[in-house]
């Protein structure tokens, strides 16, 4: 079992570029497919970028492409999202997510943060 966190959320203006970490304790983080989820108030959750292992498949929702990156650091267990010309309607919490397998588009992960707030005023 593996327990993400997630930290880097904020208040920005619109334009602006942010960046959410996403660790967790076991080593084997670094092997799982891990995946950023997003949901707004009154709006249903939707994943907008995952990422596998090895060669690491990368997987964007049509709504970030071009403005949301994907990475992951090995050494340091630790996805990232980095998030640029933000908009307000990327106002949401953020979640981070990994389980063993990775899909395109993302399918069920059963290991989930508590999220971080993102929020973009115009």
């Amino acid at each position: 079992q593996v327990q993400p966190v997630e930290s880097g959320g904020g208040l920005v203006q619109a334009g602006a570029s942010l960046t959410l970490s996403c660790t967790a304790s076991r080593r084997t983080f670094s092997s799982y497919a891990t995946a950023w989820a997003r949901q707004a108030p009154g709006r249903e959750r939707e994943f907008v970028a995952a990422i596998g292992w090895g060669p690491a498949p990368i997987y964007y929702a049509d709504s970030v492409k071009g403005r949301f990156t994907i990475s992951r650091d090995t050494d340091k267990n630790t996805v990232y999202l980095h998030m640029s010309a933000l908009k307000s309607e990327d106002t949401a919490l953020y979640y981070c997510a990994a389980d063993q397998i990775f899909t395109n588009p993302p399918g069920e992960y059963n290991y989930w943060g508590r999220g971080t707030q993102v929020t973009v005023s115009s």
